[in-house]
């Protein structure tokens, strides 16, 4: 089941999908229209001349110049589209361009100049004239018209998108609101009762031994089927140990999970196991939260480079992470440990807290060093999420990301009042999160003047 959503996931979120649709939809509207026009004879050139009044040849030329430009006009459409996708990867990621190709409006105009021109082809194919038996669909005819005029709309709208589309804020927004989804589809429930992960990462790996199940292929893992690997492991009797998590790259011959105890693995169940995971050439956000949330940090890196130095651009990264790791410290993070009733079945892998949130401060921190506006940002984030969980173990992970942005305040800022004021920030944090953390969790500014 897990094959079939990545083959889904990677169909629908593909430039062509949309686009073959319509097509479809333009195809069975002329034949429909065309049979409609043949079977009851609506007669509409003499009722209406002044609207329908055009023979076999005008219909002709008038179908084909509409087929022309629709045709001309998606490949010059085609043409920006690939101009602003170079555009995006050179300016802000090259992991952006998913965004782009699964933008549903860019993939819909498109698919309409491409639909428009595949109806004109069908109705042009049934007139008929001249010598032969004279059939002009006038009912057809007008929908090609109708439909021309829908396209200059849709070219109005698109120059627009485009336009919007390429600022850093709007490729931001969707960024963050697929990796929202991403996040509620992964941790659909609320923290509710305090949960101690610490204790839970500690006790993920029973000390057994393992025999190992390598991988039939490479490529990086996009969808685990939790329900078949638990299945597998209730039918073998023994614990599933996965090796890798979602995003990870699996290399072709190497471990992908391990078995409980030296027995090696049997044919089927190495090919059962390789069933539970599917692979492709790249990761995917849908079961990936990471992989969002690498994608904003990659915008906020390229932002802050020297060719570019665009804080601003870094800044609003630094909110968007902030956004989805607040959301994130509301959620329940699943216990890697699978169990069956009362027996361990599977030992899983997959995001903590305090990974994402690392993830999410540690290279914007070291790219920011030097300037102030970033890492004062960092750590107004990193009190946002604080008051958004009262969980000991994750506010213990953010006095962590806060001492790392005094450690690096206190090195790399130039200014002494700017440092100065960047360290009190920081101390003051620290003892705000601490309060609700156990007291060996060490203060922020005590580290960075050490």
């Amino acid at each position: 089941m897990s094959r079939v959503r990545a083959l889904w996931w990677q169909v629908s979120g593909s430039l062509w999908f949309v686009p073959a649709l319509l097509v479809l939809a333009a195809t069975l509207l002329a034949v429909g229209l065309v049979y409609l026009d043949d079977l009851y004879s609506f007669d509409l050139q003499e009722r209406w001349p002044r609207v329908f009044g055009v023979g076999a040849e005008g219909s002709r030329a008038l179908l084909s110049a509409i087929a022309t430009t629709m045709l001309t006009v998606a490949g010059t459409m085609f043409s920006v589209t690939l101009a602003v996708l170079s555009l995006a990867a050179s300016n802000y990621s090259p992991r952006v361009l998913r965004t782009f190709i699964g933008d549903r409006p860019t993939q819909g105009v498109l698919g309409v100049y491409v639909a428009v021109f595949a109806y004109c082809l069908v109705v042009l194919r049934t007139i008929r004239g001249g010598e032969e038996e004279s059939f002009v669909p006038s009912l057809a005819v007008l929908g090609g018209i109708v439909l021309a005029f829908i396209a200059i709309g849709f070219l109005v709208y698109f120059i627009h998108h485009l336009a919007a589309s390429i600022q850093a804020s709007s490729i931001l927004r969707r960024i963050t609101a697929g990796t929202a989804e991403a996040i509620q589809d992964l941790f659909p429930e609320d923290l509710g009762e305090e949960v101690d992960e610490t204790a839970q990462e500690a006790g993920a790996t029973p000390q057994r031994g393992w025999a190992p199940v390598p991988s039939k292929e490479s490529g990086y893992i996009v969808t685990v089927d939790s329900e078949g690997l638990l299945a597998l492991a209730r039918e073998e009797g023994r614990i599933v140990r996965m090796a890798l998590a979602i995003g990870d790259f699996a290399v072709e011959g190497e471990p992908l999970a391990y078995l409980e105890g030296a027995a090696p693995a049997s044919a089927k169940t190495r090919a059962a196991l390789n069933r539970c995971y599917s692979l492709a050439a790249q990761r995917t956000i849908q079961q990936d939260a990471p992989f969002g949330m690498q994608e904003i940090v990659d915008v906020g890196l390229k932002a802050l480079s020297p060719g570019i130095n665009d804080q601003s651009t870094a800044v609003m990264c630094i909110d968007r992470l902030s956004e989805l790791l607040v959301h994130l410290a509301r959620r329940r993070i699943e216990t890697p440990l699978r169990r069956n009733g009362e027996a361990l079945r599977v030992i899983a892998r997959g995001p903590t807290f305090a990974g994402l949130l690392s993830l999410a401060v540690r290279d914007l921190c070291e790219a920011g060093g030097g300037k102030p506006a970033v890492l004062r940002r960092l750590l107004d984030a990193l009190q946002r999420v604080g008051a958004a969980t009262s969980n000991a173990g994750r506010r213990r992970a953010l006095v962590e990301e806060a001492a790392r942005v005094a450690e690096c305040a206190a090195r790399t800022v130039q200014p002494p009042r700017e440092r100065e004021a960047l360290l009190v920030e920081a101390n003051r944090l620290s003892r705000e999160l601490s309060a609700l953390a156990p007291p060996e969790a060490p203060p922020a500014a005590r580290r960075a003047r050490s």
